[in-house]
């Protein structure tokens, strides 16, 4: 980015602040929650419920059918505290009161195993779980949307939580505890999506901007150990968005301005019993990088919907979608320097669409409730390079792909005495199609991979889940069992093979202290991208080759303590191991350890010989709405490796960042103003360095035009480290009929600059043009260099949300 680029938006953003200063006449306006408070069992009505706005007095008391509603609420923030004589006090995620709309809530409560006699039990945010002890963290809405550096989107913001590392470069990998980014699983409301990112890099994931609304958004759940018997195909994390519902009195509208995109969102009734939510976006990124002289143009477009229909007084069906449209085009003008020239040169077209539907049945029992999901999703993804970017040319690469994935999964959760059960089954069909020509140098010769593959596959699971409470509930025990299994081959059909017991404990030393501890085995399926690669004969090498299932042991042990109601320190220790990991036959290198760009990964010849480790500590330290303070500290040491077959010693993977550090501070102030920091330090992460001889032939430079990587010193070096300051401050006015939100956000405010692997490109003249190959001992060679590359500058940007 320019200086005069920099300088413009700089100046852009403290005419905002300016106006955002300026006095305006507000109309004293208030809102409205509307709710229902049920038993979580069977889903009854809970009469005479004491409601309370925490940290107030205000409060209120459900009716005969459950309802409650608090009305001339100041806007802003806040949470409900309910309590009945016999149930677990409940403390609600944050619920935002605006007087455009009013907030509808749910509030679930849970039967007491232990009547503990004069002993008051107060509601927590950090309330855990038998399932899930530790390892389990939320982040609510309010903090999503004021997260300082991420400009309300939620991939930015999740990377705030403790053990997710983040890196400088235009994406948002989500990794965890020195795994890779494709070892996640994510799901909206029960229905599991494959990819929360536009731009996604098929056979991995992460992406430069996040498909999902904050607006539809009530809570996030990151579980970071400790899964669920009913959520698979997850090594390193499981993500839960819980979605708000729609209004149900009167349409709402939702416009939004923000740092790279416009957004409308919809809500309210389509029936008696139905509601909704819609929103549409688009992107003006390739306006912005147009100024900005970058040499590629993207454009982004996604939606997103939920309709929850009351079928009747036990029964609701939910509907949600999500999908994305990304459009991509080089900006051959922008070819003044290197670097411009260099992607040029190199970076092929990427285009891709997405999208996945599910629908949610909920039938309630008088022992609990039976859940069926149905979804579909599908991934198009396209890339492709003419030579020279002359369409006239041939293309040198040609990519299309598709993954398509219909899936349904049953759930029955209950209670048998003391105990909670949860159990089910899901099956899916996914097809897998690849049209792929590339031209590679190997063996120092050309040849080419070309070759078309479909591929069928079915899949089954089966699930369940014992949990109890012991000894007045001090102790909780949970055991799970969970397998997978599929058509693609018998390695893989056999379910006895994928079995994955888990079992997690937790043990109250005091009120305030507890110590946790979880082990289980889980198993992930290698990208369709390996499973669907084809050699020169049209043969599945990668099926002959036995490839399996990826598995991955968790040892989990750490301490909570709860120095007040709001407050939260924990230590936790963890240790995952790897085995039958791919591993990549041309490059001699688990696939797992290799960087990840733009485009897809993993369609290459592997086999499942690769074990590797993971391991380190954390240390969070949360405070919530403490007098309008919100704190998220978090120390991360880990480290990510895996053997090398060669000689059997542990090296780095590129994920093996060893120290992360996170503080996020936000304040909430009089007159509706938040104010807030970000700052991040990393550890420089590991690179492999250049085969500067075998990047310099010039047969085998003009097929890739990049740099080969040296895999006999894999990721031998390793980057500085990295640091970055974000702040953010937040307006709101609150006039008759609307409301308006307005932010600041500054990203890297002193302008650290991170050093990047360089890249390697050729020698030019003093015109800008590349040298012509010399002949050195009967072979063509290119003279090269190295670039600098670096990342990190000052990034202002505004935003700006109208609701009415």
């Amino acid at each position: 980015m320019s200086r005069a680029n920099i300088s413009f938006l700089l100046k852009f953003s403290l005419l905002f602040i300016f106006l955002i200063l300026t006095k305006v006449t507000l109309y004293s306006q208030t809102g409205v929650i509307k709710g229902r408070v049920y038993n979580e069992k069977n889903n009854e009505p809970m009469p005479f419920v004491n409601i309370i706005i925490s940290g107030t007095t205000i409060g209120s008391t459900s009716d005969f059918d459950g309802n409650f509603i608090f009305k001339g609420l100041e806007p802003g923030n806040v949470k409900l505290e309910a309590s009945f004589v016999g149930f677990e006090r409940v403390l609600t995620e944050e619920i935002r009161v605006t007087n455009a709309r009013n907030a509808n809530i749910d509030i679930g409560m849970r039967e007491e195993q232990f009547q503990l006699e004069e002993v008051v039990i107060e509601a927590s945010p950090f309330q855990e779980r038998e399932e899930s002890p530790l390892s389990l963290r939320r982040i609510s809405a309010s903090e999503i949307d004021a997260n300082p550096g991420s400009n309300r989107d939620i991939s930015r913001a999740i990377q705030a939580l403790p053990g997710v590392a983040f890196t400088p470069a235009f994406r948002n990998d989500v990794i965890i505890r020195g795994g890779g980014p494709n070892e996640n699983s994510f799901f909206i409301d029960g229905v599991e999506i494959p990819n929360i990112n536009h731009f996604a890099t098929q056979g991995s994931g992460g992406g430069p901007v996040g498909i999902i609304n904050v607006d539809f958004i009530r809570e996030v759940e990151m579980y970071s150990s400790a899964f669920p018997a009913n959520r698979g195909d997850a090594l390193s994390s499981v993500f839960e968005f819980r979605q708000i519902r729609g209004c149900d009195e009167r349409l709402n509208y939702r416009a939004t301005l923000g740092a790279s995109d416009l957004a409308l969102t919809i809500d309210g009734p389509i029936s008696d019993n139905t509601t909704m939510i819609f929103s549409a976006r688009r992107s003006y990124l390739q306006f912005l990088f147009a100024l900005l002289e970058l040499p590629f143009l993207p454009t982004y477009n996604s939606f997103q919907f939920k309709t929850d229909t009351k079928l009747d007084e036990v029964t609701d069906l939910t509907f949600i979608g999500i999908g994305a449209i990304d459009q991509f085009n080089l900006n051959l003008d922008a070819n003044d320097t290197d670097l411009q020239r260099y992607i040029l040169d190199y970076l092929p077209v990427n285009e891709q669409w997405n999208y996945s539907l599910g629908g949610v049945y909920r039938t309630f029992r008088n022992d609990g409730f039976d859940r069926i999901i149905i979804s579909r999703n599908m991934l198009r993804n396209f890339s492709y390079k003419y030579e020279d970017n002359d369409e006239n040319n041939p293309r040198t690469f040609d990519y299309e792909s598709d993954e398509i994935e219909n899936k349904i999964r049953y759930e029955r959760v209950t209670e048998v005495g003391e105990y909670r059960l949860m159990y089910g089954a899901g099956g899916e069909y996914a097809r897998y199609l690849n049209n792929t020509y590339r031209q590679v140098f190997f063996n120092n010769e050309i040849s080419e991979v070309s070759y078309n593959s479909s591929l069928d596959i079915f899949k089954y699971s089966a699930f369940s889940q014992i949990s109890r409470r012991f000894i007045d509930s001090r102790l909780s025990l949970s055991l799970g069992i969970r397998t997978d299994a599929n058509s693609y081959s018998s390695i893989m059909a056999n379910p006895l093979d994928q079995l994955s017991p888990r079992i997690s404990s937790s043990y109250n030393l005091t009120d305030q202290t507890s110590i946790n501890s979880s082990v289980g085995r889980y198993y992930q399926l290698p990208p369709y991208t390996t499973m669907g690669f084809r050699d020169e004969d049209g043969l599945l090498i990668n099926k002959n080759n036995n490839l399996s299932y990826i598995s991955s042991d968790h040892y989990i042990l750490g301490i909570s303590h709860f120095p007040a109601r709001l407050s939260k320190i924990s230590i936790e220790g963890f240790y995952k191991t790897y085995d039958n990991y791919p591993f990549s036959l041309s490059d001699s290198v688990p696939i797992g350890a290799k960087p990840v760009d733009f485009g897809a990964f993993g369609d290459e010849e592997v086999s499942s010989i690769s074990t590797g480790r993971a391991f380190g500590g954390e240390l969070l330290y949360r405070e919530q709405r403490f007098e309008g303070l919100n704190v998220i500290l978090s120390y991360t040491f880990v480290r990510s490796e895996f053997k090398d077959i060669r000689n059997n010693d542990y090296i780095p993977s590129s994920w093996d960042n060893r120290h992360i550090i996170n503080l996020t501070a936000t304040q909430e102030l009089p007159n509706n103003w938040d104010v807030g920091f970000k700052w991040r330090f990393s550890g420089g992460a590991p690179y492999t360095p250049y085969d500067l001889e075998l990047s310099s032939q010039r047969d085998a430079w003009d097929i890739k035009r990049q740099g080969y990587l040296d895999y006999n010193n894999f990721n031998a070096e390793r980057l500085p480290l990295y640091h970055q300051l974000d702040l953010r401050v937040d307006k709101k006015y609150f006039f008759n009929n609307y409301s308006l939100m307005l932010y600041v956000d500054i990203q890297n405010v002193y302008n650290f600059q991170q050093e990047l692997a360089p890249f390697l490109i050729r020698e030019t003249d003093e015109l800008g043009n590349p040298l012509p190959a010399e002949t050195i001992n009967g072979e063509e060679v290119y003279s090269l260099k190295k670039l600098e590359n670096k990342a990190g500058n000052i990034l202002p940007s505004i935003g700006i949300m109208i609701e009415f």
